[in-house]
């Protein structure tokens, strides 16, 4: 007897179902994830000097304001990635 689990997998394989991808698309979203890493480890040097900065003059507001901006580009450099990872999954 099978599962809901199993049931509902083999639902939804029959209404969209999955994709092989191939060597060059794999390779090409390996190379987005790379960038993506890349980009948000430049952005966190970046900005976590800039927090150090804050936090030892002991600026609350500029601290809470570089925080943000930090989550805010980390948030950002994902959703890109991830759109051009779905442009790749779809081509």
């Amino acid at each position: 007897m099978k599962s809901a689990y199993e049931l509902a997998m083999e639902r939804l394989e029959k209404a969209d179902p999955s994709r092989k991808l191939t060597d060059a698309q794999k390779a090409e979203i390996a190379e987005i994830e790379s960038i993506a890493k890349a980009r948000t480890a430049e952005k966190e040097l970046f900005l976590g000097e800039q927090i150090a900065k804050a936090r030892a003059t002991g600026d609350s507001l500029a601290l809470e304001s570089l925080e943000k901006q930090l989550v805010t580009e980390r948030r950002r450099i994902q959703e890109e990635a991830e759109a051009k990872k779905e442009r790749v999954r779809r081509a």
